[in-house]
């Protein structure tokens, strides 16, 4: 096809690998004639005549390896959520979108960007999504940017609370990001040698974890480390909410550790102490995986492009990266199935969850 602009944004949450996805777009765009305008602030950039710039080479030399998106982000921009001012935001960001002279949209983000460009796309915008999320749980792709990043970190944290944990005998639990969808605390988990984890595809109950680490210690381990996604919960109980959701916008959860930490103190009479990473996982330089697969994921999306196929979101399914339309995506979620093989192997080494498999697996002690 022929068009001679294109935009690109990011949005939702930050994620380590945004700005080598936006290198990516640039260059590959530019590589073929094709000017790119940044929009900043997500969806926002396309209400906002100040919100808007020309990304050209030199402007994305050295963001590979940096942390972030230098187009600002917010899991707030969603123009379809507006309207009660009497404005009509969705029609405004399309007359502005060919005010910009714009031919198609690369926008990067995770599910709620997902939503907001498939309706854009069902009224007629050309676009192409980029998968963006530190969780994991988008469906359609096998993995996306800025996981590893966040399993690494959550990783070496693990690594350093073993020490601290065996030096004074005591229970360390540590809570991670993860919803919906426990990818994180699995690969981490399993990573740093940790002797349970919790996940919110599988509810848990306390006294089986309790059961667990007494074992361990009285085979003679002298700590145990517990990973918790921050969406786990107990099976009579739901996941720990900081503050409520409201006017759409989703609770933020969180807390989970300390009680899991608290309730396992009570029942093993061990000292437990707890420890969030929260948005740590979020920050910091994207690994070398990451940073190819968002670069492999930008370049693919300026393809689409130029072969005139929108409405689709581009997928690492290895060894390809490929596209798949947003109907098949949009409002799922990618959930950790309780046969996959990394949790049967977490099983088989010991490891519990908290739930009745850890019986399947009696005898075996994660030392």
């Amino acid at each position: 096809m022929s068009l001679s602009r294109i935009g690109v944004l990011t949005g939702g949450g930050d994620a380590p690998g945004l700005n080598a996805v936006i290198r990516a777009v640039v260059k590959s765009a530019c590589n073929h004639g094709i000017e790119c305008l940044g929009l900043e602030d997500s969806f926002d950039g396309l209400l906002s005549p100040d919100r808007v710039r020309v990304l050209r080479p030199q402007d994305v030399t050295g963001i590979l390896r940096r942390g972030g998106t230098i187009l600002g982000t917010t899991n707030r921009g969603d123009p379809f959520a507006h309207g009660d001012d009497g404005h009509d935001y969705p029609t405004r960001c399309l007359e502005r979108f060919h005010d910009l002279g714009l031919g198609a949209l690369v926008a990067i983000g995770g599910d709620g960007t997902l939503a907001i460009a498939h309706k854009f796309s069902l009224r007629g915008m050309p676009l192409v999504v980029v998968p963006k999320t530190i969780d994991n749980d988008l469906p359609g792709t096998n993995s996306t940017f800025g996981f590893d990043t966040a399993v690494g970190f959550a990783t070496l944290a693990i690594d350093r609370l073993h020490s601290t944990a065996e030096a004074h005998r005591r229970v360390m639990v540590v809570e991670v990001m993860g919803r919906n969808a426990g990818w994180i605390a699995l690969y981490a988990g399993v990573a740093g040698g940790g002797d349970a984890i919790l996940i919110p595809e599988i509810p848990y109950d306390l006294r089986r974890v309790a059961e667990h680490i007494a074992e361990r210690e009285r085979l003679g381990a002298r700590s145990s480390i517990v990973v918790v996604a921050e969406g786990a919960a107990p099976t009579d109980g739901s996941p720990s909410v900081v503050t409520p959701g409201h006017e759409g916008r989703l609770a933020r959860l969180g807390g989970v550790g300390a009680q899991v930490a608290a309730a396992l103190e009570d029942l093993t009479g061990q000292e437990a102490r707890s420890v969030r990473l929260g948005h740590l996982q979020r920050g910091g330089e994207p690994t070398s995986f990451d940073r190819v697969l968002a670069t492999r994921f930008g370049g693919k999306a300026v393809e689409l492009i130029l072969d005139g196929e929108f409405g689709r979101m581009v997928a690492n399914r290895p060894p390809d990266i490929i596209s798949v339309p947003l109907d098949d995506v949009v409002g799922r979620t990618r959930l950790v199935p309780t046969d996959l093989d990394l949790v049967r192997t977490a099983r088989a080494l010991g490891i519990s969850f908290g739930d009745a498999g850890q019986d399947k697996a009696a005898g075996l002690v994660n030392c």
